[in-house]
């Protein structure tokens, strides 16, 4: 198996979508091909890749507004959380896993910016796209207390579960870099660096705050 993994600037809010596949078998996926889904389906064909899925991260618009144009390129059906409010060809439940090639996707549950959210990992290469959960430096915003309640969980599933050493590759460019790791953003996170969700709860009031004190956009 050769991997093909390419983030791609999409346009939008500093969107991030990206290309996965498996050059030996010939497969990729399309990850959020938001604003500009004839650039991955471009990127994709350049790599000798065929589109098997078209994969979103949750259901906001902004994600998955190229979804009608990237079916049409491709054929692909569309994958997602049963939640997500567009048409959704293929269901992925929690822990569900995608083949592209000989690479496993594992979808991992994870609500809280939104009811559908999922993020993607793949363990043998240790790549994780979260979507608008996690942002390098930063998390997802939510709109209740309930959500944020949410979100907390499911942050600290993903420091459960997802190693170390995997590289997270976020929604949006949002961060002093593109993409990072688990270990930083456990040690610099400032939302991630919470003992507990009191905590949690005190620095998304104080966020607006806390990035005005430290030079933050």
């Amino acid at each position: 198996m050769q991997l093909v993994f390419e983030q791609v600037r999409s346009g939008g809010d500093r969107n991030f979508g990206y290309l996965v596949g498996d050059r030996d078998a010939g497969e990729a996926a399309l990850i959020d091909p938001s604003y500009s889904p004839d650039a991955f389906v471009e990127r994709a064909r350049a790599q000798s890749l065929r589109v098997t899925f078209i994969v979103n991260t949750h259901g906001h618009p902004d994600h998955l507004n190229g979804n009608e144009r990237a079916v049409e390129l491709t054929g692909a059906p569309v994958a997602a959380h049963p939640r997500c409010p567009t048409a959704v060809d293929v269901k992925l439940g929690d822990e569900q896993e995608l083949h592209v090639g000989a690479l496993r996707l594992r979808c991992l549950f994870v609500p809280g910016h939104a009811d559908d959210h999922i993020v993607v990992f793949e363990p043998a290469y240790r790549i994780l796209i979260t979507g608008d959960l996690l942002f390098v430096g930063k998390v997802g915003g939510t709109r209740t207390e309930e959500e944020a309640h949410a979100e907390w969980a499911s942050l600290q599933r993903l420091l459960l579960v997802i190693p170390e050493d995997a590289t997270v590759w976020p929604g949006h460019d949002y961060g002093a870099r593109p993409s990072s790791t688990m270990a930083l953003e456990r040690a610099m996170n400032p939302f991630l660096r919470c003992r507990n969700l009191d905590e949690f709860m005190a620095m998304k009031a104080d966020w607006p705050a806390f990035k005005q004190r430290h030079g933050l956009k």
